[in-house]
């Protein structure tokens, strides 16, 4: 099968729609280590969507936390997983995953799942991250980036840093996801 290519001059906004609906292979069954011990897989959440998004406790978007709370508590019920990966690829994040689960804890009361620190760009990175970057030439180019994979696997969505959780974009893509 020949990959997906995308020409470089599609903005953020023109690679969502381009991306949803394109035929994808699915996503690798390749655990995570989770912030809290044990594995999180994106298999464990099969037909649901899924908002992955890698995160630092560093950084200037790190107050994102609160709205991906919030999107995670609004959609839940509904089947949306929120899966934050925190990852030191841009240097803003903490020395340890007990250091960012208590952070996380104390300034934002997370309870969306959490994966442990993760690379998520280069030839270190997390399969999952491999597999974006293979099927749709998707890599973080900074922290809080923000990926939809739909219920049947296939990328419905990414948005840049700056994208806020709540945005009706990815509000409208998440509820989208979930009909």
């Amino acid at each position: 099968m020949t990959k997906p290519t995308l020409p470089a001059a599609l903005t953020a906004a023109a690679l969502t729609v381009a991306l949803t609906g394109a035929a994808f292979a699915a996503p690798p069954d390749a655990p995570f280590q989770s912030i809290d011990g044990g594995t999180l897989s994106l298999a464990d959440w099969a037909g649901q969507p899924i908002l992955l998004v890698n995160t630092a406790s560093l950084c200037g978007f790190t107050p994102q936390y609160e709205a991906l709370q919030a999107l995670y508590d609004t959609y839940r019920d509904q089947g949306l997983v929120v899966l934050a990966v925190p990852s030191d690829d841009f240097r803003q994040e903490l020395d340890s995953a007990a250091e960012v689960a208590e952070f996380c804890q104390i300034n934002y009361n997370l309870t969306l799942p959490m994966t442990d620190i993760t690379p998520v760009k280069g030839s270190a990175a997390h399969p999952v991250y491999q597999w974006l970057k293979a099927e749709a030439g998707f890599v973080p180019r900074w922290n809080f980036n923000k990926v939809l994979i739909d219920r049947n696997g296939a990328i419905a969505g990414t948005w840049p840093s700056n994208k806020r959780p709540m945005s009706d974009e990815i509000v409208g893509a998440v509820t989208a996801a979930l009909k």
